[in-house]
């Protein structure tokens, strides 16, 4: 397929403008053919008018051809892999294996969706049944269920070029509940945005669904962002990035006549806590897990462990030699963007500038082409930490920080003291855990995601994961941007009293045609629910 570098508009094609840019090569610094053009102020607000104009029938098409359309764009997806991976590894750096990794990835999240909203018990019906004789007052028939919220902005990811960008986890989602999507791709890797967008497109014909159902925008800077979001039209927004963009979007946001909801995956440290008698245990394995975790995707996974607390003494001694000959011994890491690198490099400076901080370990980078770090591990004690809350900050890059304690009640402090995180880990015996039990109540209101004897990279994408997390970790701790229950984020409940039952949605009726789960009265129960209707309206 050509790459065209001109922005989707639903079935249209964008026009050649001013601003142009082209990728680049992370490994050789190189620019890539062809140019894309930025898309207009007139080209993005087509797309949002074609996406509010194609809501009303969207909405209301049934889960089964939604959940068709969804395994349509995995299908499409599928059917041209090879070009788009061999796009992607241009374009980002990433090895095929990771890219080949992530294409399923992006195909398992769209069609758990698809069998999430074809079995449609996903939409919370609930039914109170009314009586007219209740006294003082007659109780009305009341009904309700989750209804779609309209355009979403969707905001590629610049580490995950297919599982978080143009037919993601965000995209899968809002379309699963009802919505049409705009997307605005991410500067870094525009040819593999366009050619998944024209697998989107072209799964919205196929399906014969309203063309403006998906368009697709190209921005080298942040104007396309902001008209974006600033739309009247645009309901919501979904992102994932920095704390910097992210808390951006939402000054917009909250700035609008009708503030929208902004959810915002942004910075997470992500603490990883070593209980004793794990350390004792089993320090060497840890260090070489630990090892891995943290340089994995070069350390550009939002869930690497970018702060490790550990037990002082000599088995805390020889855990930091195992990390530091690990970090000392290891290759150059490639990063994503010039941009990334640049960041990590003065993360990694203003560090070694810290009185309180120990460098332990760095990887040389010298020779080295393309967008390259060394990795790096800092050591420093907890009361050091607490003193100083940039050590908690997140560095984007394969590198953490190592933190000393003595005492039961300074890791209790530490846990009350932090900001909201993705993911905590703890490594523990059984033992441990029933030491530091209160701990764990403690992370439970910092994280989205608690893991025992485990690593917070990698992310299995189900129905009971949870990728969020309390401010700043994300704009809204209440969701999670990964796993079927990322769909709620882009709808609300809507009530119906008192209506007839031929005007009511099928999820609402009262033979409940869908055979779903609902509630009735309180209880939960898939009957077909009309004659027991029919005989309470006949005895009152």
């Amino acid at each position: 397929m050509e790459l065209h570098g001109r922005s989707i508009l639903g079935s249209l094609q964008g026009t050649t403008g001013d601003q142009r840019f082209r990728a680049t090569n992370p490994s050789t610094g190189e620019l890539i053919e062809p140019e894309f053009y930025s898309a207009s102020a007139s080209e993005v607000d087509q797309a949002v008018t074609l996406a509010h104009q194609a809501f009303s029938s969207y909405s209301r098409i049934s889960g089964k051809n939604k959940a068709a359309f969804l395994r349509k764009i995995a299908g499409n997806i599928e059917g041209n892999a090879a070009q788009i991976i061999e796009r992607a590894g241009l374009e980002s750096g990433l090895p095929k294996a990771r890219l080949q990794g992530e294409t399923t990835r992006t195909c398992v999240q769209l069609r758990l969706f698809a069998e999430v909203i074809e079995e449609g018990s996903w939409v919370m019906a609930r039914w109170d049944r009314p009586d007219p004789n209740r006294k003082p007052v007659p109780k009305p028939d009341l009904r309700s269920m989750l209804r779609p919220l309209g355009p979403i902005a969707i905001f590629g990811a610049s580490n995950f070029p297919l599982a978080f960008s143009v037919a993601g986890g965000d995209t899968a989602s809002a379309l699963a509940a009802g919505n049409p999507v705009v997307v605005k791709t991410h500067p870094a890797h525009p040819g593999t945005s366009e050619l998944v967008g024209h697998a989107v497109r072209e799964a919205v014909r196929e399906c014969d669904l309203p063309e403006g159902v998906f368009s697709l925008l190209f921005d080298s800077g942040h104007d396309v962002a902001t008209a974006l979001v600033k739309h009247p039209l645009i309901k919501a927004v979904g992102f994932t990035g920095s704390r910097v963009g992210g808390k951006a979007l939402l000054a917009i946001a909250n700035a609008r006549p009708e503030p929208i909801p902004v959810f915002a995956e942004m910075s997470s440290a992500n603490p990883f806590f070593i209980l004793p008698g794990a350390l004792q245990e089993r320090g060497d394995a840890l260090a070489e897990g630990l090892y891995s975790s943290i340089t994995a995707g070069s350390g550009q996974f939002c869930t690497k462990p970018g702060m490790v607390f550990l037990p002082s003494g000599e088995a805390a001694s020889g855990f930091t030699e195992k990390l530091r000959q690990s970090i000392n011994v290891s290759g150059p890491f490639q990063m994503l963007t010039d941009g990334i690198r640049s960041s990590y490099g003065s993360g990694i400076s203003a560090r070694k500038g810290k009185q309180n901080l120990k460098l332990v370990g760095e990887q040389s980078v010298a020779g080295a082409s393309g967008f390259c770090v060394g990795g790096s591990i800092f050591a420093t004690d907890v009361q050091s930490f607490l003193k100083d809350p940039s050590l908690a900050e997140e560095i984007f890059g394969p590198s953490t920080v190592l933190i000393e304690h003595s005492t039961r009640e300074e890791i209790l402090e530490v846990a009350r003291g932090l900001e909201g995180h993705l993911t905590a880990t703890i490594h523990g015996t059984e033992k441990d855990l029933r030491e530091f039990a209160d701990v764990v109540a403690v992370l439970e209101q910092k994280v989205g995601r608690l893991i025992f004897n485990g690593f917070p990279t990698g992310l299995e994408v189900s129905h009971a994961v949870v990728h969020g997390g309390p401010f700043p970790a994300t704009s809204d701790g209440r969701s999670t941007s990964v796993g079927s229950q990322a769909i709620f984020r882009f709808c609300r409940p809507v009530c119906y009293q008192g209506f007839p039952d031929s005007m009511l949605p099928d999820e609402l009726r009262n033979d409940n045609p869908l055979g779903i789960w609902r509630m009735a009265d309180g209880e939960m129960t898939r009957e077909r629910t009309a004659n027991h209707a029919l005989q309470f309206t006949s005895q009152n």
